[in-house]
């Protein structure tokens, strides 16, 4: 038996991305993989974050013999990971641009510290992902939305969030219709909490998003501030994808037959980080150069995979 490939968590960003991108691959690969320090870099090491799951089990079940069902159990509206609305709004439409198929039912949202959230999701196997390129980001056609309470918390924080969020992106963006929904869980909520999550979409099928969650003595303008900025910033850099979706997409580029190129801002580090494992666990090659072109700004960049075309044993 081949010996495990041995992997340090606390490198780079040294936390659970190392562990999911790891994970993911070596059950692809069947590579035997050894993490000594997982999360070592976060203030609580070791395991947790139930909500990421998705971005471990979903690249394994492409390769599987057949459909698979995944019952994800926890947090789905939680801080220092995707909230479940990014995961259906933004992640899952780009992604199938590779060629993969799934459905996400949410069948309750689980809020901190409780968790108790739960979401299906129905994934059709593949023989191998398709190459994807976007370079072109077009211009912004739709900002739309959704803030919500849920428990205890009145409505009046959903109605704040969401008006203090249109206010800050009228500032730039003045000629579209800002559609952000109010809302107040009762049925379809485990726990308290509030938040705001906004999107917007460009003329070539680019989505960006950018999101916030309530805290215990944080105003409610103050989250529907930040998840406004954090839109507005992630669409100035004039990318195809925000900071958030660049690192999740490294895994399926290296997977894919061909060459992929995407457009992004700024390089983070999880993006980094994940380029780093997915070189050490395949044969994928990445390269990140500055973008040049007119519409161009100090921090876009483009990263380009020559995948190695993983292909489905199971067909």
């Amino acid at each position: 038996m081949a010996a495990a490939v041995e992997m340090d968590g606390s490198i780079m960003e040294g936390g659970g991305q190392i562990l999911r991108v790891t994970a993911a691959l070596s059950c692809i690969n069947g590579a035997s993989i050894r993490i000594h320090k997982i999360r070592a870099g976060r203030s609580t090491p070791g395991l947790r974050s139930v909500g990421l799951l998705l971005q471990v089990s979903l690249p394994c079940a492409l390769y599987a013999d057949g459909p698979s069902e995944l019952c994800l159990k926890g947090g789905t509206n939680a801080d220092m990971a995707p909230q479940i609305d990014y995961t259906i709004k933004v992640f899952k439409p780009i992604v199938e641009k590779f060629g993969v198929h799934f459905d996400c039912d949410l069948r309750m949202r689980g809020y901190y510290p409780k968790g108790g959230g739960e979401v299906v999701a129905k994934v059709n196997p593949v023989s191998e992902l398709s190459p994807v390129t976007m370079t072109e980001r077009g211009t912004i056609t739709k900002i739309y939305g959704r803030s919500f309470v849920a428990g205890v918390l009145p409505y009046k924080l959903a109605k704040d969030m969401a008006t203090t969020a249109t206010r800050v992106i009228r500032r730039e963006i003045k000629d579209l219709y800002i559609n952000i929904q109010t809302l107040q869980e009762k049925d379809m909520a485990c726990g308290s909490g509030n938040g705001i999550i906004i999107i917007a979409e460009s003329s070539t099928g680019c989505i960006f998003a950018g999101s916030a969650l309530g805290k215990k003595g944080v105003y409610a303008d103050k989250v529907g501030f930040e998840a406004a900025e954090m839109l507005l910033r992630n669409i100035r850099h004039n990318g195809c994808v925000d900071e958030f979706l660049q690192d999740q997409l490294i895994l399926f580029m290296a997977l894919a037959n061909g060459t992929s190129r995407i457009r992004t801002g700024p390089v983070t580090l999880h993006t980094q980080t994940a380029i780093h494992v997915a070189e050490q666990l395949t044969q994928a090659k990445f390269t990140v150069t500055k973008a040049e072109d007119e519409n161009a700004s100090n921090d876009t960049y483009i990263i380009e995979c020559q995948g190695v075309g993983v292909t489905n044993p199971h067909f």
